[in-house]
């Protein structure tokens, strides 16, 4: 059937399963919003207040769903307005097709209004890109596009479409969607010798990363921690794979981990990496990691595989196939000695907690304590974000949505819109005033859409990460870090058409939650936490997991 290039990206669209996209038109995407508006019963459209609002919906979506999230912007600005969004679902492994226009072919290069070389500039963050310099071949390239942006480790995908692109006409032919390529299973000598190792271990500690919650493995990491008599530790992305309250798990690892995980990983003599790539949050000094222990790294990319820290083992692969063969293959085993210290090392935490005032902590309780397993908690970044990954109780899969790699302030409201809209449940996010600073204009998206979100802003009137270092590292120079500014997030979210709350204590917050939960669409709640609020454990710069700073006590030390 003839059909526009519009048309045939549309159809396209529907053909690849997408039934959601965000973005924001403009005139070199006006005909693919044309073609929109016939297809509303099929693909839904929403509309944000700024392109950088729209790709992190999509990334959003893509997290909480599994699916591929895909975003429609302009050329130009709107295009580069994508910029800091793809970069994020790129350093994530996010699924995501990012479609832009251009000015047609024949003003390319020359400086025509709102033409930029989107391809290029996106090239770094991008799995691929491509600019469609033919009609004839867009059908085939957003289909490559989807098989790209799921396959392997997934990640984003751009295509530029020319106006005048747009605009031909060619005969369109529907396919079925391609099946993904599958990643090769494991050798039998990589078994062979993984069994060996945990045979020569007495210490065996399992960490996993996003690669597990990609592939759904919690539980089969688990059946293999209970065969080996593991403790298992997670980066920042694979937090909600496995349920928070199981026994050997000790929680999120690294510069802001829990401290019974963080050390445990440090004093293992066997760490079995499942879909990580041991970040630097995640050693600190690498010249010092482990040293002691024998490293076995499993990932489906082989460039992950030893870039950051050399490994012993190192297995491209399947890894779901890895860890259900791997727990075959080995024989029941008794760590007695290691599961009493890592015990040991679990009250020391609980100790340094117990009894000390400290509502971040507290309001993470209650907000774990009052919402349904299947709510999607997303956070911007910063002190707040740790204090979600420390303390929320994950109880089912993908219900963590955060920028790990990139770290993007402002990411947070914009995904927790793409959360709820791609599952169809409410969405909490955890924020800090410095972060919804950032991109709150998309309180405006979720009051149009009734998004059922519940926004809490942890109001501490600084950049509060910054400003922590500041204090510890750099003799309280709080250069730039106290905002003090007069916004009153109440009277704002009345003005967008949000119910707004106040909050100042755990008494108050308790009640202002319950009530902000049950509000059918979106609603804030500003909390007022103490500037001098810390996020503790943390690492000192080239500093090693055997001297975490634990307790504020522990600050003195850190300093010399």
């Amino acid at each position: 059937m003839k059909m526009t290039g519009a048309q045939i990206l549309v159809e396209t669209l529907i053909e690849q399963g997408v039934d959601t996209v965000f973005g924001f038109p403009g005139g070199m995407v006006v005909d693919i919003y044309d073609k929109l508006y016939d297809k509303q019963d099929k693909i839904r459209h929403i509309l944000t207040a700024h392109e950088e609002g729209a790709v992190h919906a999509a990334d959003g979506y893509a997290r909480a769903t599994g699916r591929t999230g895909v975003v429609i912007a302009t050329s130009g600005p709107g295009a580069t307005n994508l910029v800091t969004g793809i970069a994020t679902a790129y350093l994530d492994s996010i699924p995501l097709v990012a479609i832009t226009g251009n000015v047609r072919n024949s003003m390319i290069g020359r400086d025509s209004f709102q033409e930029i070389d989107i391809t290029g500039i996106t090239l770094p963050i991008t799995k691929h890109n491509f600019f469609v310099h033919k009609v004839s071949k867009l059908a085939d390239v957003v289909r490559k596009a989807f098989e790209l942006a799921q396959s392997g480790r997934p990640g984003p995908v751009l295509i530029d479409i020319p106006k005048d692109v747009q605009e031909a006409v060619f005969d369109f032919k529907k396919k079925p969607v391609a099946e993904l390529a599958k990643i090769p299973v494991c050798d039998e000598n990589d078994i062979k010798r993984s069994v060996q190792l945990i045979k020569e271990s007495k210490r065996p500690y399992i960490y996993f990363g996003g690669g597990a919650v990609r592939t759904s493995i919690g539980e089969d990491i688990l059946k293999l921690a209970d065969r080996i008599d593991a403790v298992v530790g997670c980066s920042m992305m694979g937090l909600s794979e496995i349920h928070s309250d199981a026994p050997r798990f000790l929680g999120m690892q690294g510069m802001h981990g829990r401290y019974a995980s963080s050390v445990a990983l440090a004093k293992a003599d066997l760490i079995i990496a499942i879909g990580a790539r041991f970040s630097d949050r995640a050693t600190g000094k690498t010249e010092k990691f482990s040293l002691s222990a024998t490293k076995i790294h499993v990932d489906c990319d082989r460039a992950e595989i030893g870039k950051n820290v050399p490994v012993d083992l190192g297995i491209c692969c399947d890894i779901k196939d890895y860890v259900q063969r791997l727990t075959q293959a080995c024989p029941q085993r008794k760590n007695t000695e290691w599961i009493k210290k890592v015990e040991d090392l679990k009250q020391r935490e609980t100790n340094a907690y117990e009894g000390l005032p400290f509502l971040p902590r507290d309001a993470i309780n209650i907000i774990s304590d009052n919402v349904k397993p299947d709510t999607r908690l997303v956070t911007d970044v910063g002190q707040h974000q740790c204090w979600a990954a420390q303390f929320f109780k994950f109880r089912q899969k993908r219900t963590w949505i955060t920028s790990g790699g990139l770290g993007t302030m402002g990411f947070g409201l914009g995904a927790a819109i793409g959360s709820s809209l791609g599952t169809d449940t409410r969405s909490v996010l955890i924020t800090g005033d410095g972060s919804f600073g950032m991109c709150l204009n998309e309180l405006a998206t979720a009051v149009s859409y009734n998004i059922p979100v519940t926004i809490v802003i942890f109001n501490n009137h600084a950049l509060g990460m910054v400003r922590q270092w500041q204090k510890v590292f750099f003799d309280g120079r709080y250069s730039n870090t106290n905002l003090d500014r007069k916004t009153d997030f109440v009277k704002l979210a009345q003005a967008f058409g949000a119910k707004g709350f106040k909050a100042t204590d755990k008494e108050s917050f308790e009640e202002a939650f319950r009530k902000a939960y049950k509000v059918k669409g979106p609603a804030i709640i500003d909390l007022t936490i103490k500037k001098d609020s810390l996020v503790l454990p943390m690492l000192k710069p080239g500093g090693t997991f055997n001297n975490l700073i634990l307790r504020r006590e522990d600050i003195s030390d850190a300093e010399k």
